[in-house]
């Protein structure tokens, strides 16, 4: 019989946690409409209110300034525009400025014209380039409004962790406003949207091993707020309008709950697997090129080139093997195609990379699995004759 498949994507989705299971299966029996007055209603209306307040704790915000969406990429759209307000004053904002190694729902641009936006280069060990972004910012006008900036605080495909505290700090000199995608961070990093300096934080719920369909909008205050994207019935303070998906937003909260209990076994073991992987890989492949390695990573992603494989034959060689990665991240409808993060650090599109990234459950055995399946791949790669010579 053969092993059962191995998943080593969870940077692309998470299964769902346990503890969140049991808190959609239990959400999923109270019926009621939680914006009703009645005691069906305020019953769901409780539970999203214990929600609100557990990705509050995930991210050091107030409950109030916690606005629950459909997912991150909506709560991109949302923010990324130039329409705010503060308070009941309108707010312009003119110039959307985000780094070339954002996610697709950034570099989309949001409600911005194309016209008004400009990437901010990186370095090529895959980290944003303050300078670049002091020396863009000292150039924006403010006439016409002000500057918002848009850096991610972890990399989905490399791992990477960015200076966001110390682009903060650029930011406020010029009175912009700084936008984080928290999303791989959230579980993986230790988030506090005040000392991060940020004015706003994206955070996603299948990420953590919540149920997808649910995200969140976490604003540092509650005076200044962009334009809704979605106008209705003035659900979440009349940011979000529509009925609240309730069963996903109080799984969400539970996965964010069990994140921050589990948050230092998680993250010391997670350390130690990757570890144990990128060592038993380099044995196979002493030429593999692991992106990030040398500077601050989160502890459960691996991104790495193997010369001589490219990264979409190696993906179907590992599914082959019964191993899930990716080739980069999984964020448009299945395809595999360049990546943009290689791209900007300076990396060879034509081979690409793939990634690994490990989850909660994550075991020592699969890694070696992993490993060896790692070899056997390596072993076609390499030229005739070398495997002859290689010592046993």
């Amino acid at each position: 019989m053969a092993p059962p498949r191995l998943y080593l994507d969870w940077n692309a989705t998470s299964p769902l946690h346990p503890a969140a299971r049991e808190a959609v299966l239990s959400a999923l029996a109270l019926f009621g409409n939680p914006n009703s007055v009645h005691g069906e209603g305020r019953a769901v209306r409780a539970a999203i209110e214990g929600a609100r307040r557990q990705i509050a704790a995930l991210t050091a915000a107030e409950p109030a300034n916690v606005i629950f969406t459909s997912g991150a990429t909506e709560a991109a759209n949302m923010v990324l525009t130039p329409d705010f307000r503060m308070g009941r004053t309108p707010l312009a904002i003119d110039h959307l400025y985000y780094s070339a190694i954002e996610h697709p729902a950034v570099r989309e641009g949001g409600r911005f014209p194309a016209e008004k936006t400009t990437e901010i280069p990186v370095t090529s060990a895959g980290v944003v380039d303050l300078a670049a972004l002091e020396r863009l910012l000292a150039g924006h006008d403010k006439a016409p409004g002000l500057p918002m900036v848009a850096i991610m605080l972890v990399n989905n495909e490399t791992g990477v962790v960015q200076p966001v505290r110390e682009a903060a700090k650029i930011v406020q000199t010029y009175g912009g406003l700084l936008v984080v995608d928290a999303v791989q961070a959230a579980g993986r990093l230790k988030l506090d949207i005040n000392e991060l300096g940020a004015d706003f934080l994206i955070v996603s719920s299948h990420k953590l091993g919540g149920p997808k369909g649910a995200g969140a909008l976490v604003s540092r205050g509650e005076a200044l707020m962009p334009r809704p994207l979605i106008r209705g019935g003035g659900q979440e303070k009349g940011h979000r309008s529509g009925t609240e998906n309730s069963a996903a937003i109080i799984g969400f909260g539970a996965s964010a709950a069990a994140a921050l209990a589990e948050f230092d076994e998680r993250n010391s073991r997670f350390e130690r697997l990757r570890d144990r992987l990128e060592a038993g890989m380099r044995r196979s492949a002493p030429g593999l090129l692991i992106y990030g390695a040398d500077g601050p990573r989160v502890s459960n992603t691996s991104f790495f080139t193997l010369p001589g494989l490219k990264a979409e034959t190696g993906q179907i060689a590992f599914d082959l093997e019964g191993v899930a990665l990716s080739a980069g991240s999984a964020c448009s409808s299945g395809k595999v195609g360049e990546s943009h993060v290689l791209v900007a650090m300076g990396g060879d599109p034509k081979m690409g990379a793939l990634r690994i990234s490990l989850g909660f459950a994550t075991t020592e055995e699969e890694i070696d699995r992993a490993v060896a399946a790692f070899a056997k791949i390596a072993g076609r790669c390499r030229p005739a004759g070398e495997a002859a010579r290689r010592p046993h």
